[in-house]
């Protein structure tokens, strides 16, 4: 059953299924442009997402916003969302578990969007969404074809920010999705 975004979001936030609902300070759903052509996906809420209940507003979420703006793809022309809606304490990786019970929001919201390009933001979430054994250092900024979408993983802004070497990686890769998103026009 496809709910609206109002009956989902409301369904997100009544959520209990696994510990994080319970030490979250507010539900991260998502946010951007809600018939966007283009989503992001990362993995989870970190600490300044948790306290805001916005998705990448903390340091990778600003070195991400330069790199959406290098390409010239303003921030509320997509839709950012994560695979978890809860912060995992300390930030660790989410595990797999959690994904599993939180998947479905994630699902219904691709659903509600129908965007044609879905861009992963890290290894974590390219491993759930586009294939288990997914290589982040080898396959960054490769296209598949899953259903109906072209999906493609770049990597976390925040690995950037530990490894700054990769960010010319990470800009040649934003231009490849600025230049499938331009073929969509």
């Amino acid at each position: 059953m496809e709910l609206t975004w109002e009956e989902l979001e409301e369904k997100c936030k009544n959520c209990h299924a696994c510990p994080l609902g319970d030490t979250r300070t507010n539900l991260v759903f998502g946010c951007g442009d809600r018939n966007a052509k283009l989503m992001f996906v990362g993995e989870a809420p970190g600490e300044n997402e948790d306290l805001s209940g916005i998705p990448f507003v903390g340091r990778a979420g600003k070195l991400f916003d330069k790199f959406l703006e290098a390409v010239d793809i303003p921030r509320e022309s997509v839709y950012i969302a994560n695979m978890l809606k809860c912060r995992p304490p300390k930030n660790r990786d989410p595990k797999p578990e959690e994904e599993d019970l939180c998947i479905e929001y994630l699902r219904q919201q691709v659903k509600l969007i129908k965007p044609a390009l879905i861009v992963c933001l890290g290894r974590i979430s390219a491993q759930r969404l586009i294939r288990p054994d997914f290589k982040i250092t080898k396959e960054h900024g490769v296209w598949f074809t899953k259903g109906s979408y072209k999906m493609c993983a770049v990597y976390h802004p925040s690995l950037l920010l530990r490894d700054p070497r990769k960010k010319e990686d990470m800009l040649i890769d934003m231009q490849a999705v600025k230049a499938e998103l331009d073929k969509l026009s």
